[in-house]
């Protein structure tokens, strides 16, 4: 049975007669876990603002009418074709109606759904901007803005006005900020409108909308859903497109190919949306991880060259304790515990190290017109980070002290002692 209070006492003893060694092994633990986690947590952080630029406003589940060929093409209604090699060209689609029917019904149906958080009628139309003799092509989106702003956080990127001053103002319009350089515009100003049907509206600008994609900036515009149907002359169950938003975003593809089925609707997921883009955050979070690991085993070889190092400058000491009556185990245990004294000192410290570098970072200005809302660089700070750098560093001065020790319990005193 190991007498732990002796070689406690002795390890202590060796890391403090060594002190300029014991410190370089302490900071390589500390600069290795103190980099991983500063690393991770910026990475990860860039990463989700990435996401979340893309992904915060799109739906779940987009349900839509889409115009597309018939599925029965004319001259297949003809019986005594139906054996004949058939080739027929230039059949268009049929004209079919934008409007969702029974888009109020579907909405309620979906909110049903233990799986949907939340399902927002929408109604999308071109329009031009009219600014005396110009005209811009655009898009104008009927929503519900305070649902919009709670559900697909819109209030992120509107920079002036509210979700608010929209939904309680008559006639109003949120902008999209490239219309509102390109046509000199301010907050309280009106722009008008023109529906492709005709007409001329004048609404108020109560905010601008900046997306961050300049393309969408310089076309996109949001009212709500009775001023959109008061200019396109449409009743108030006219509903171009439902946005849900699901609780379990990996339950979109099975929803949605059960709303098609159901209603006889296009309902597109955001994995099919977003495939793309999709792509790109898994080989990012890929990189993130790649180059976390490899940090924290180059880290841990540099702990491991350290403490060998330091057993073979205590190869007299590992004599002496020999000779004098200590085991080989014990000589081991020794320097496992002055390893693992390492490894926690220099583990703490390197978590105190990431967490301050992660905070400073966090607080550089970081201003670009893409990224309106986004005052600083985003870090995201995660518990789980700092579990899995501090398991890495004992387990890392573990296997670093280990290797080296095994050695020392085999050493012969005699041998060493000659060698004097």
């Amino acid at each position: 049975m190991a007498n732990w209070t002796v070689i406690l006492n002795i390890a202590k003893t060796h890391l403090l007669t060594k002190l300029k060694s014991t410190s370089i092994a302490a900071l390589g633990v500390t600069f290795g876990i103190g980099s991983y986690i500063t690393l991770v947590s910026f990475m990860t952080g860039l990463n989700t603002m990435l996401d979340d630029l893309m992904l915060n406003q799109t739906p779940h589940i987009h349900v839509y009418n889409e115009i597309e060929p018939s599925k029965e093409q004319p001259i297949s209604l003809y019986d005594k074709f139906s054996e004949s090699f058939n080739i027929v060209h230039s059949i268009k689609p049929k004209m079919s109606q934008k409007k969702i029917h029974n888009a109020l019904p579907i909405i309620t149906y979906l909110e049903r759904n233990e799986n949907v958080r939340g399902a927002l009628p929408r109604i999308e139309t071109q329009i031009f901007y009219l600014a005396g003799s110009i005209e811009l092509g655009g898009n104008l989106t009927g929503i519900s803005p305070i649902d919009e702003a709670k559900l697909f956080n819109m209030s992120d990127y509107i920079v002036e006005g509210s979700a608010e001053a929209l939904q309680n103002t008559d006639n109003s319009i949120l902008l999209g900020i490239g219309i509102a350089k390109k046509m000199a515009l301010k907050i309280g100003d009106r722009v008008q409108i023109s529906p492709i049907n005709g007409g001329i509206f004048p609404l108020k600008i109560v905010g601008f909308y900046q997306s961050g994609i300049s393309d969408v900036d310089a076309m996109q515009s949001f009212t709500t859903i009775k001023t959109v149907q008061r200019i396109l002359g449409e009743a108030n169950n006219y509903i171009t497109d439902i946005n849900v938003k699901l609780y379990d975003i990996e339950q979109a593809v099975p929803l949605s190919k059960k709303i098609e089925q159901q209603f006889n609707l296009k309902a597109v997921d955001i994995k099919t949306a977003n495939a793309q883009f999709d792509t790109g955050t898994s080989v990012r979070n890929l990189i993130t991880y790649a180059v976390s690991v490899a940090l924290l085993i180059v880290a841990g070889f540099g702990i491991y060259n350290i403490l060998n190092m330091l057993i073979y400058e205590k190869m007299n000491d590992i004599a002496i304790l020999k000779a004098i009556g200590f085991s080989g185990t014990d000589v081991q245990l020794i320097f496992m515990s002055q390893a693992m004294i390492i490894g926690f000192v220099g583990g703490v410290l390197g978590l105190i190290v990431g967490y301050g570098l992660a905070s400073l970072i966090s607080t550089i200005p970081f201003e670009t017109e893409a990224l309106p809302t986004v005052e600083t660089y985003p870090i995201n700070i995660d518990p789980m980070f700092f579990v899995i750098g501090f398991s890495f560093a004992m387990v890392s001065t573990f296997l670093a002290g280990y290797l080296p020790s095994k050695k020392a319990k085999k050493i012969d005193p005699v041998k060493i002692i000659r060698g004097q």
